[in-house]
């Protein structure tokens, strides 16, 4: 048989001509079946003693010349004892199966849902903090990236990435989670070794320090004032952040209440041990002005089983505010208290105790009104709760709010001082 040539080719195309294979030699096949499109060339060999054959593209793809030069590289690697149908056998399986296992590997976003399902859900008081995390932190960085390909680069610009952007304790809080959730991984075979093990504080938001940052009262009257003028700040969140500086209690504390939790005819709200950071219930006594926030929130839920209720739709389906909202509403107000130090609503309680101080408030007392446990020996055999004593000192705190909502001055004799005269 002689050799193919162009002009052939282009001929049996354009007559439809199907053949199985017509030679060029040296082991060179065209063939063109009723189910081929175009043309195919085809390299048969022999190997170990047996017939093989493999494809090497289409005549439209690869030209005679092109295909002429393929087979002479095929060739001289079968002389050197390759079995290059084998082989590229081979190299279609792996690509298959690298393909199947991208299309079914584990991303680090999939290992944060299921770590926080199975280890945070149920096990923590306060579970949306860490699904904050993974939502506005972990996930944007890393969460499309396959476990098994994560690498220490990645750890460090995600966490220089949160301390760019003004939030080293965040930084610092991303970092314990993703070693947690990578340990979590290497338990389960998902991954060999944990990405994020050699770093600790110094490489994310560095070493934490306590915050000092408390509130005067000039700072006070501003507060009251800029969130009466902010644009879109509502009457909820008014009620909910006054109710906060009047309760001390933490944020999530407040946001998750029950209206059930209330009883406003005694003055009281029963907060249960399950949703206190110390584990233990305790009876918070209600001032008059905190009485008056609660009867109007209760009124503005409509109802609802919760003080305050979900005003959107959540994506984790919470019946009640999430924890970001009073921040997001605060955002509304700072705008115009920008020439202060920076605060956030957890300094709200330091503010709280620190006038309850400047208010002649013994300090124990100060303490159990923040719902800290008293130390020591004391707080082991001293079981009484002082809840008259709570009672004044709120209402004493109240009254002192009150003033600095209408911007008017305070003159008070401390609670020690009346004491003393009595």
């Amino acid at each position: 048989m002689g050799k193919l040539s162009d002009v052939q080719i282009r001929s049996w195309i354009k007559a439809g001509e199907r053949f199985e294979g017509k030679g060029d030699g040296d082991g060179l096949y065209l063939a063109y079946r009723k189910e081929f499109a175009v043309p195919r060339w085809l390299f048969r060999y022999r190997f170990a003693g047996k017939s093989r054959s493999m494809g090497i593209g289409t005549y439209g793809d690869l030209s005679l010349a092109g295909a002429r030069k393929t087979i002479k590289e095929l060739r001289a690697r079968v002389a050197l004892g390759h079995d290059v149908a084998g082989e590229k056998q081979e190299r279609k399986r792996v690509a298959v199966a690298k393909i199947e296992a991208e299309k079914n590997a584990l991303s680090v976003g999939q290992l944060a849902d299921e770590y926080f399902e199975r280890m945070i859900v149920g096990h923590w008081k306060h579970p949306n903090i860490v699904r904050s995390r993974i939502e506005r932190d972990i996930k944007p960085n890393i969460g499309k990236l396959a476990v098994q390909d994560v690498k220490p680069m990645h750890i460090d610009v995600m966490l220089q990435t949160i301390v760019k952007r003004g939030a080293p304790t965040t930084a610092n809080d991303v970092l314990r989670w993703v070693r947690r959730m990578f340990d979590y991984a290497m338990k389960r075979h998902m991954v060999e070794y944990n990405p994020a093990v050699a770093f600790n504080v110094s490489d994310a938001g560095g070493k934490e320090e306590a915050r000092k940052r408390w509130l005067t009262r000039d700072e006070l009257v501003r507060l009251f004032e800029a969130m009466r003028n902010a644009k879109g700040f509502t009457v909820e969140n008014f009620l909910t952040v006054k109710l906060l500086l009047l309760l001390a209690v933490r944020k999530q504390e407040l946001t998750a209440a029950k209206a059930a939790e209330f009883d406003l005819d005694k003055a009281v709200w029963y907060l249960p041990a399950e949703r206190t950071k110390t584990s233990a219930a305790i009876d918070i006594p209600l001032s008059k002005p905190a009485v008056e926030c609660l009867r109007k929130l209760i009124a503005l839920g409509c109802s609802s089983d919760y003080l305050l209720p979900a005003r959107k739709r959540q994506e984790r389906m919470l019946p009640h505010i999430h924890e970001n909202t009073l921040n997001v509403a605060m955002s509304k107000a700072k705008p115009q208290l920008k020439d202060l130090e920076n605060f956030t609503i957890h300094d709200f309680r330091r503010t709280a105790r620190t006038h309850l101080a400047a208010l002649g408030v013994d300090s124990h007392i100060a303490e159990r009104c923040l719902n800290h446990k008293i130390e020591g020996v004391e707080g082991i055999y001293n079981r009484h709760d002082y809840f008259p004593e709570r009672r004044e000192a709120l209402a004493k705190w109240a009254s002192f709010l009150d003033a600095c909502e209408a911007g008017k001055d305070w003159n008070v004799v401390p609670l020690r001082e009346k004491q003393k005269t009595a």
